[in-house]
């Protein structure tokens, strides 16, 4: 066994006996671990419609909380004792794949071209995808009207630049009691997901498509360098909030400006907040107003001898029939362009720059230990945000630790 192969086991957990794909298929129900505390309408209506249609593979759902359902497929897998599928984030199908627990989900060029550009991305490596999209969020940048007008900005114009966001958060705390811009950078995977952010809104990239790591750039040093410069004009100790604190915050008139998903809005309006949204304003290298695109996957696990129905069951969940009324009732970037999405978005603009900018974004870095890379990104933010390292510095720092993770 080679070192990278003892690694790559014990980042999943001393595996065990797994086996090798079955060819037969016969009649069983397929398990499936979907993550949550219910089943949503549109996704119990497309249960129901497989059992009818599929009588000898009904699914039979195991609903585990979010926190453990992840550890929980896992952990059956290595046991040898694999569910059909789990609903996962799609930033493990790498790890996964690698350790030969989940089985490739082929798709035709059709199927991949349905979705939004770079969605089968995040599952996909080596020119193999490794999972079905099911969940799927963009962000946006997301302001105090009221705030923007107190410190003499107009509050119905928004920052297009990391020049102009800057500078507007410096105002806004210069003449105001809130702070300008939410930072985000507590030990959390938030914090790693939000620099990605301004990776993405300025045409960087980390690792890749041939596994090499590139985030040692004048995109990414813009970056961070950025985010050190805006530092002095958001909340206090930010190493102790994470994305849903700093929204917290927002909601409380204590901040002005923060980059979140569309449930931003809908809190807002819940607490009477005069707020707009727009685009995340863009970096000195972007090409476009990006973001990071973060999706969530079903993914078919090796041994339970019903691979090939499980695979057909997670496309047919992830029909638009089912999938379109699920992001509706989850408020979740669509996956698709439709035209109920026109229609969608005619009717309610603000979700405009929540899909515009999926043209420009980039899909959510494959690493074979997820939680390694997690890691060293925190520590690279938190450093440069702490004063404690240069950008430059840290960049190269976490450019070569990552090595041994790719």
């Amino acid at each position: 066994m080679t070192t990278k192969s003892k690694f790559l086991l014990a980042s999943l957990a001393a595996l065990a006996g797994t086996t090798g794909l079955a060819t037969a298929a016969y009649a069983e129900p397929i398990s499936f671990i979907l993550c949550g505390d219910e089943i949503f309408p549109s996704q119990q209506r497309a249960i129901d419609d497989w059992g009818t249609a599929n009588p000898d593979n009904p699914i039979e759902v195991q609903l585990v909380g979010w926190a453990q359902c992840q550890d929980r497929a896992t952990q059956l897998a290595i046991a040898g004792d694999p569910v059909g599928l789990a609903y996962v984030g799609s930033r493990t199908v790498k790890q996964y794949a690698l350790n030969d627990l989940i089985v490739e989900v082929p798709m035709s060029e059709e199927e991949r071209a349905a979705y939004y550009n770079y969605v089968p991305e995040t599952v996909t490596f080596q020119g193999t995808q490794w999972g079905v999209p099911v969940a799927f969020s963009t962000k946006a940048l997301y302001w105090n009207k009221d705030l923007f007008e107190a410190a003499g900005l107009d509050p119905d114009v928004a920052p297009t630049t990391w020049e102009e966001k800057i500078a507007f958060a410096k105002q806004i705390t210069e003449n105001t009691d809130a702070a300008g811009y939410g930072v985000v950078a507590k030990t959390m995977d938030n914090t790693m997901h939000q620099f990605l952010h301004w990776v993405y809104s300025n045409n960087g990239m980390i690792i890749d498509e041939n596994d090499n790591i590139v985030m040692d750039s004048p995109e990414v040093l813009e970056a961070l360098t950025a985010l050190r410069d805006i530092v002095p004009y958001g909340e206090e100790g930010p190493t102790a909030y994470e994305q849903n604190e700093v929204r917290a915050i927002w909601l409380d008139g204590g901040v002005a400006m923060i980059e979140a998903m569309a449930s931003a809005g809908v809190r807002a309006d819940e607490a009477g907040m005069n707020w707009g949204v727009a685009p995340l304003p863009q970096g000195p290298s972007a090409q476009g107003q990006g973001t990071l695109l973060i999706t969530d996957s079903l993914v078919v696990f090796k041994g339970t001898g019903y691979e090939d129905k499980a695979i057909e069951f997670a496309k047919f969940l992830t029909q638009p029939e089912y999938q379109w009324p699920y992001e509706q009732e989850n408020g979740l970037t669509p996956l698709r362009p439709s035209p109920e999405v026109e229609t969608f978005v005619s009717e309610n603009p603000e979700w405009a720059p929540l899909i515009d900018s999926i043209e420009f974004g980039g899909p959510e870095p494959l690493f074979t230990d997820y939680l390694g890379f997690q890691n060293v990104m925190i520590e690279m933010v938190q450093s440069v945000v702490t004063g404690a390292a240069e950008p430059a510095d840290a960049l190269t720092r976490a450019a070569g630790e990552l090595e041994q993770y790719k």
